[in-house]
């Protein structure tokens, strides 16, 4: 099932670069998993504030539904949101928009599953409170806590 758009309240332009493209002149498929990074990226650091030297993430699963092909003239945004917050993994949706005549465009969506990870224990350990509490404020995800 797609994401409601109405649910997501950030998202981040994306910059389309020529490297991008496929053979066909679309975005190639694999270059979908660097968007939602970036995304991501911004996401956590703007509104989540993870604390890299406390926590990392490694990402457990990826799902990737291709809806309309993004090409290199094309103005996109990603949309991201936390959908989920388990014990030490949780799970982030995307939806890259196209812009033009300032309507907006589903071209594509996904999830990831992400895990809090401790790198010096080598082990996944809970996702920290400050986070946790920032995930659950910001994004109103529902909560399993068996994960």
């Amino acid at each position: 099932m797609a994401p409601n758009i109405a649910n997501f309240k950030y998202f981040t332009p994306i910059h389309i670069r020529f490297s991008d493209m496929d053979a066909f002149g679309h975005v190639n498929n694999a270059v979908y998993l660097t968007y939602f990074e970036i995304a991501r990226g911004d996401y956590w650091r703007h509104i989540i504030q993870w604390d890299w030297d406390e926590m990392g993430i490694i990402l457990g699963r990826s799902e990737i539904d291709y809806k309309k092909p993004i090409t290199l003239d094309d103005e996109i945004k990603c949309y991201v949101r936390t959908s989920r917050v388990g014990n030490s993994s949780f799970d982030v949706e995307y939806i890259l928009m196209r812009v033009k005549d300032e309507k907006e465009e589903v071209c594509t969506t996904g999830k990831t599953v992400c895990i809090s990870y401790d790198y010096k224990a080598g082990k996944s350990s809970p996702i920290p409170k400050a986070q946790r509490k920032r995930m659950i404020d910001y994004d109103e995800p529902k909560l399993i806590m068996n994960s």
